[in-house]
């Protein structure tokens, strides 16, 4: 590799993105426009590496290309991959094809592990710009069909913490199997209220607890609403071990049939969790709340609690259907509790529609697996009065805190929520214009515009799609110190205080409640950045925290602000990485059903258009492929981002959001996690030819599931990996790897063949009249 360029051209540094094609992108720490690298640029770097590149050219576009002059640091992940032995070579082909060179392993290097077994690799030797990569088998998982390798390689492909440190164990297993009368001392005796947690079927772990009576408020009525949460810090001490391994894994990750936990289970499900019929530690935010659904009054403190009953949603949402049903007759001491709660929800409802919060309904999804893993059914989740109940009431606690936490002027992490950005608010306008949507939004719009957008274009056939575009406008939500308000929600302070369990940040902002109870300040803890993440947040602390600090204390932030911008910045990121191991894992499955279903033809609902194709969500299975462009059609399509379709230049057929589409499972690729279709006929094409403002209204887009009362706003603005949303190009025909020796692990341990014509990338795919050429996007 070439140490420093001697060409004075500007450096630019960033994190190497590799792409399954075999060329890269560099993420700019800067957070300018991602710099393209060639595949010649990518063979002495790795995905994840941290480099220094400069900018070389610039495409017709005006995109930049670039060349690495330094590699500043290797990434220290393992890479996980099939352990192949060919002619006599030993090699691991990655399971992640953004690494795109296979790993040599030496002949005494293998460990245990037999040819075509996933393993986890340890470089000893990394790429140079005439040599392979070289490593050694550090772990065994197994075979490649074993229930739950799918999780097993996330796990470890992302990163996710999955082990607990022996000290956190130790400490762990010395905690009490039940609340001791030490612990009472202090405490509101709550034991006879009864409170009562609500959540779905297969829930495991309780965090919260409710409970409402009617209440004088003024000279109205009200409601006295209680939230109970588990108190978490009671047992999870500041700096302990049992802290330092929560704080590395920040967050609970939720697999199907499997769950990897924020804390052991001894607490996560035991002591911590609000089990009916025990008493348990928690913290209250008891509020009063008035008939306009506003909150006149809270106050917190800690308690002793004792669930009276565990209900489920379809339970209570069956019992305040019908107060007279089998349900309401098994719980019937319950049902005026029940009541109560519906009352102040549709008072917390009104107050929602009257504040502007934005309100996007979209098709949650839920994988149904078998015994041995494998999915069994792909159903819509279907939410219901019980869910958005307990989401407005764990919505009123989290402002309470947030108001608390503010008021006290206390540092604190707060959950925050930007305006839209200027380029994604033009984007959205011209849509808009575009489908002559006569509502319109200005250049700083607000919450209630976006409510106002979403009423106004509810009864049109377009709606899905037009929905789908809003969500893809806001910007993500994140943990920071600073609190510029929820835009998504319409807060001017939000935080999260109702998931101690299973989301670090709610177990400081306890800590900090407690802190302002006792009169005293919290000091977060000394705790440990993982290496991998330290360069990036230490840029990112420069650039935003280290600015936005500067704007309010006039001067050079403080240590405590810089640590909870830290600690906000870490949180962030490792919900992030939750999500996509998560999605990588519902990924590996579906490809796995649909291989079973090669051949077979379905309706289908496009849900994205890019220049290389149509991504298209199966209506009956809620499975998402591409449609490869050159698959629409013997002639060129044209890519209009206004309109976010695809038009045939010589007969006009347009393919757009929404558009109604049958299509055939061609091609399934489970290393690539990609599904491909292919039209079933060429007058498939005239259901996806709506005019202006006249889409049949398709299926809507399934997202993961998210069970946060603010989905909208920690939803991607777009559903595509890669940043920005910029969507991923269609992988390329498969081809050599390395020295030429190499081979990818497919199949039987064999490099799969070159795909089929117009399965390729759009970039690599000849033209002929057929479809666009595009220069490849990262994915």
């Amino acid at each position: 590799m070439k140490e420093k360029s001697t060409v004075s051209l500007p450096e630019i540094e960033g994190v190497v993105m590799g792409h399954r094609d075999g060329h890269g992108f560099v993420v700019r720490d800067d957070g300018q426009p991602d710099l393209y690298l060639p595949p010649n640029e990518m063979r002495a770097v790795l995905h994840k590496d941290r480099v220094k590149a400069c900018i070389v050219r610039y495409d017709r576009r005006g995109r930049p290309e670039g060349r690495v002059t330094e590699i500043l640091a290797r990434s220290g992940s393992p890479i996980i991959g099939r352990l192949l032995h060919e002619n006599g070579v030993w090699l691991v082909a990655p399971e992640d094809k953004r690494y795109g060179q296979d790993v040599l392993i030496p002949k005494g290097a293998t460990g245990t592990a037999q040819p075509g077994q996933v393993v986890v690799v340890e470089l000893t030797e990394p790429p140079a710009l005439y040599g392979q990569p070289v490593g050694r088998v550090k772990e065994v998982l197994g075979d490649i069909d074993d229930p739950g390798m799918e999780i097993e390689i996330a796990v470890r492909k992302y990163g996710v913490p999955h082990q607990f440190s022996e000290g956190a164990l130790a400490e762990a297993r010395a905690l009490p199997d039940k609340v001791r009368a030490v612990d009472r001392r202090g405490r509101v005796d709550l034991t006879d209220v009864p409170l009562v947690t609500i959540d779905g079927e297969d829930a495991r772990d309780f965090d919260d607890a409710v409970y409402c009576e009617p209440a004088r408020v003024g000279r109205g009525k009200g409601w006295r609403l209680l939230v109970a949460i588990a108190d978490v810090s009671h047992y999870v001490r500041n700096g302990s071990p049992l802290d330092i391994d929560a704080y590395d894994r920040a967050t609970s990750v939720y697999f199907p049939r499997r769950v990897i936990p924020m804390l052991p289970e001894k607490l996560s499900n035991g002591l911590c969790s609000l089990n009916p019929g025990v008493d348990r530690l928690c913290m209250v935010c008891d509020m009063l709340i008035d008939a306009k659904g506003l909150v006149q009054a809270y106050q917190f403190y800690p308690a002793v609690m004792h669930s009276h009953q565990r209900f489920t949603y379809t339970e209570v949402a069956a019992i305040l259907q019908n107060t007279r049903g089998a349900e309401a007759q098994r719980y019937a001491a319950m049902v005026p509790h029940l009541l109560n709660l519906h009352d102040v929800y549709r008072a917390l409802l009104a107050a929602r529609e009257a504040r502007g919060a934005v309100d996007l309904e979209t098709v949650e999804t839920r994988i149904v697996c078998d015994e041995a893993g494998r999915i069994e059914r792909i159903e819509p989740r279907t939410r219901n009065d019980a869910h958005r109940l307990i989401e407005e009431a764990m919505l009123a606690a989290n402002v309470c805190a947030a108001e608390f936490i503010a008021t006290h002027h206390h540092p604190g992490l707060y959950r925050v929520h930007e305006r839209p950005s200027a380029d994604k608010v033009e984007i959205l306008r011209e849509y808009l214009k575009a489908l002559g949507v006569p509502a319109t939004i200005g250049d700083m719009p607000g919450p209630r515009d976006f409510q106002a957008l979403s009423k106004a274009t509810a009864d049109r056939p377009d709606a899905p799609q037009i929905h789908q575009m809003l969500l893809r406008s806001m910007q993500q939500a994140m943990y920071s110190p600073h609190n510029v308000g929820h835009f998504g929600l319409a807060f001017d302070a939000y935080t999260h205080f109702t998931s101690p369990i299973r989301r670090y940040p709610d177990l400081l902002v306890h800590r900090v409640i407690k802190a302002i109870l006792k009169g005293e300040r919290y000091r977060l803890p000394v705790l440990p950045i993982p290496g991998e993440a330290q360069a990036k947040l230490a840029k990112r602390l420069e650039e935003r925290g280290a600015s936005e600090a500067m704007k309010r204390s006039r001067g050079r932030p403080s240590s405590e602000v810089l640590g909870w911008e830290a600690a906000g910045l870490h949180c962030s990121a490792n919900e992030r990485r939750a999500d996509e191991a998560s999605r990588d894992v519902e990924a590996w499955l579906k490809c796995k059903y649909m291989r079973e279903r090669l051949g077979e033809e379905f309706a289908g609902t496009v849900t994205a258009v890019t220049s290389f194709g149509l991504f298209v969500t199966l209506d009956s299975l809620y499975v998402e492929g591409l449609v490869h462009i050159t698959e629409l059609g013997g002639e060129y399509f044209r890519y209009d981002e206004r309109r976010q379709e695809l038009r045939g230049e010589r007969t006009g057929v347009r393919y757009t959001l929404g558009s109604k589409v049958a299509v055939q499972v061609s091609r399934v690729d489970l290393d690539g996690r990609r599904i491909d279709f292919r039209l079933v006929r060429e007058d498939a094409a005239a259901e996806g030819r709506p005019e202006r403002g006249s889409s049949r209204p398709g299926g809507r887009t399934p997202r993961e599931p998210n069970a946060e009362a603010d989905e909208v706003a920690d939803t991607p603005p777009s559903r595509r990996a890669g940043k920005g949303g910029r969507a991923p190009s269609a992988p390329a025909p498969a081809s050599s790897r390395g020295r030429g020796t190499a081979s990818s692990g497919t199949g039987k341990g064999r490099r799969s063949a070159p795909r089929a014509a117009g399965a390729g990338s759009a970039a690599q795919s000849p033209v002929s009249g057929r479809g666009r050429r595009a220069r490849p996007g990262r994915g």
